[in-house]
């Protein structure tokens, strides 16, 4: 199969959207499909790059907002770009993650008038009420109406897809996360008991929970003289947890190590003794999977996907709220004291307990079912388009009629020529055998740099 995975959310970016989608692309291509990976720029990063050990990845010239890692809503701008890298690499399906991609839903709009099939994973959950998710709920309902399936990452996370876009349940698939269990090996010496060290990776954002960290950290270091804080991750409410860490006279029991490479996390987690999440909501929380590999205990709040990844000897949850987080935490600092967790034992249990191979195994199988199954007719899919609602429907059905003139033209103006864009480059072994043997990982020297 050839396919294109596109996605505002991608490397250099760091995060769980960005590692799902590489490594699901490169256990896909070891099991002999084609794939690519379409994203927006990056700085100056345009045009084609290869990350190792073979993948492919277009950087779309379509910039994103200012402190934003998405592009503005534009549904005709992406079409040129989309349909030159579908015809030039004879895409069959395209794969788009994440419900607050523009890129990934409007490659689903444009994918039906090629004949080329869609798939669509949702990595997040969102509520119901408040207006930001009733408009991203409709915008997601809109941009899903005609797709041939859906994974989810959870249980969860499929009741609230299937809840939120109106899908038929048929559609909807569970596929977990997984990791790479190599890259988040335990230490082979294990952290000193003195000082107890207490891990935190994450975006620090409102989403993420920052609050309750900033609101228990002074707390549980004024209850415990031997305990202190690691925390990895940006993002708007770094400047926040400064103020506190300044507040509170902390600066020596509250490492902020700001943003932080992916390669570098397992170096950060086999620091420490206990992993904290405290999400307001979370689909999966692979950070989670991550810090369990490396043999921490987890301290997580009771929210979304979380409790389905882990066995329940292995993390300690809490209520979202400062107080019962406190308590949580005083049980995990209990437990590290006792000693007696072998950690590497846990490394094998998370270690089968998820595996990329068969994520890539399951979700080859949903290409194969949508491949085999009918594709829904331009009519049929104004139909659907129109029954999104008294105002969402027309909207939508005109932007649709829009899009279908808008490649019209385009396949007029600009006929795609086979002959005129094949481009073969040959490749110097010596050097691709070298790179491969630096780096395995998606970042800077894994880079190829071809352009296009």
């Amino acid at each position: 199969m050839h396919i294109a995975m596109v996605s505002d959310f991608f490397h250099p970016a760091v995060g769980g959207v960005e590692n799902h989608i590489y490594n699901l692309s490169i256990n896909l291509l070891n099991l002999n499909h084609t794939v690519i990976v379409i994203t927006h720029a990056y700085a100056d990063r345009v045009g084609v790059r290869w990350l190792l050990p073979h993948l492919k990845v277009y950087y779309v010239p379509l910039p994103p907002l200012p402190k934003n890692q998405v592009t503005l809503p534009n549904f005709f701008t992406f079409l040129p770009y989309l349909r030159s890298i579908l015809l030039r690499e004879h895409i069959q399906l395209v794969h788009a993650h994440g419900a607050l991609s523009s890129l990934g839903q409007e490659a689903l709009l444009h994918a039906h008038l090629m004949g080329v099939r869609t798939v669509f994973t949702d990595h997040s959950l969102f509520g119901f009420d408040d207006a930001a998710s009733i408009l991203t709920n409709k915008l997601l309902e809109g941009a899903l109406r005609c797709v041939d399936a859906v994974v989810c990452v959870s249980h969860t996370g499929w009741e609230n897809t299937v809840l939120r876009a109106r899908l038929e349940p048929s559609k909807a698939h569970v596929i977990p996360n997984a990791i790479v269990p190599s890259d988040f090996e335990p230490s082979s010496t294990p952290p000193p008991t003195e000082p107890i060290t207490i891990v935190v990776i994450s975006r620090l954002v409102y989403r993420k929970g920052i609050d309750l960290l900033i609101s228990a950290a002074p707390r549980i270091c004024a209850m415990y003289p031997d305990v202190r804080f690691i925390v990895g991750g940006d993002g708007p409410k770094l400047t926040a947890l400064e103020q506190t860490r300044e507040t509170h006279m902390l600066q020596d029991r509250i490492l902020l190590l700001g943003s932080v490479r992916h390669s570098d996390v397992r170096s950060v987690l086999t620091r420490g003794h206990i992993f904290l999440n405290t999400s307001l909501t979370e689909s999966f929380g692979i950070s989670i999977l991550e810090a369990a590999s490396c043999g921490l205990f987890i301290v997580s709040t009771r929210v979304g996907g979380v409790p389905e990844v882990l066995p329940a000897d292995l993390v300690e949850f809490a209520n979202p709220d400062s107080d019962d987080v406190i308590r949580a935490l005083e049980h995990a600092i209990s437990l590290v004291r006792q000693g007696g967790r072998d950690s590497h034992a846990v490394h094998a249990r998370v270690k089968q307990l998820y595996d990329w191979a068969r994520v890539a195994k399951l979700t080859e199988e949903v290409y194969e079912n949508v491949l085999a199954s009918e594709p829904y007719s331009l009519w049929e899919s104004m139909v659907r388009t129109s029954q999104l609602g008294m105002f969402a429907g027309p909207i939508y059905l005109i932007i649709l009629v829009v899009d279908c003139f808008w490649f019209f033209i385009l396949s007029k103006l600009v006929p795609y020529d086979e002959q005129l864009d094949g481009v073969h480059v040959e490749w110097d072994k010596t050097r691709w055998e070298e790179a491969r043997r630096l780096s395995t990982a998606p970042d800077e020297r894994a880079l190829m740099g071809y352009s296009s």
